[in-house]
């Protein structure tokens, strides 16, 4: 009598790769096994490479023109502070004609701007690091929205968001799926740099937090019936806030 070997069922486990894959096409096993992760899957890394190889789900190379295929699943607008933050970068040149980049992060339901993130390079470990110093100064949000950007999908970002928040990628070539940070771009640009040329990083970075700073406290805002973000947040706050002893709640003292 011989000892034959049985594997441990892994059904479950197949269909969701499956269905990860499906959503995620330019993701390898590594990725996909943090998003198995993050929805608490435990497996062994070279056992998800079987099953990844057995189901046949390997990134084929591309040719020819880059499409935007498939669809994302819809999200509902915000009704509270943190509960949804937007990512995206904005691109300008120095007066020597250097490039930067500005990473701009967005509260969706206050539109306060949380950062405007200045340098020549910001990759995956820069991204994550502003995320945690917000996340310390503020609160851990529910959701992040992004673009499916290289910085944006790298391993860095997706182990810091692995079990901590919703990390939602719009759909390739549809930035109007994220349109709180679309619309603040569009401002950026239109009020702050189209109307000055940097001689220098450090005076972009100056000039641009000024503008951030304007625009979260003295800047009014159509959609918040002209409030700025900053009034907006704090009045949301108190209507949030239950009543202090010695504080008047519909005509009673506490």
């Amino acid at each position: 009598m011989r000892y034959r070997r049985r594997r441990p069922e892994d059904t479950a486990i197949r269909e969701r790769l499956r269905e990860l894959a499906a959503e995620r096409r330019r993701f390898g096993y590594r990725r996909l096994g943090w998003m198995l992760a993050r929805e608490g899957h435990t497996i062994n890394h070279k056992k998800l490479y079987r099953i990844y190889r057995e189901e046949r789900l390997m990134v084929r190379r591309r040719r020819g023109r880059k499409r935007a295929l498939g669809t994302r699943a819809p999200m509902v607008l915000p009704g509270r502070i943190n509960q949804r933050w937007s990512l995206d970068f904005v691109s300008d040149t120095l007066s020597d004609g250097r490039r930067f980049r500005i990473l701009c992060i967005v509260d969706d339901f206050s539109r306060e701007c949380l950062a405007t993130v200045v340098d020549t390079s910001l990759g995956g470990v820069r991204v994550v690091r502003e995320l945690e110093r917000l996340t310390a100064e503020r609160a851990l949000p529910e959701m992040v929205v992004s673009d499916n950007g290289t910085e944006l999908t790298s391993g860095a970002v997706l182990r810091w968001a692995t079990r901590r928040i919703a990390w939602h990628y719009i759909e390739p070539g549809k930035p109007v799926q994220n349109a709180f940070i679309e619309s603040f771009n569009s401002k950026l640009r239109d009020e702050c740099l189209n109307e000055y040329v940097f001689s220098s990083l450090a005076e972009a970075r100056t000039i641009i937090e000024a503008w951030r700073n304007d625009y979260n406290h003295l800047r009014p805002h159509s959609s918040l019936g002209a409030l700025t973000p900053t009034e907006f947040a704090a009045l949301k706050r108190e209507q949030t806030t239950p009543p202090q002893e010695g504080e008047i709640d519909g005509g009673l003292y506490l």
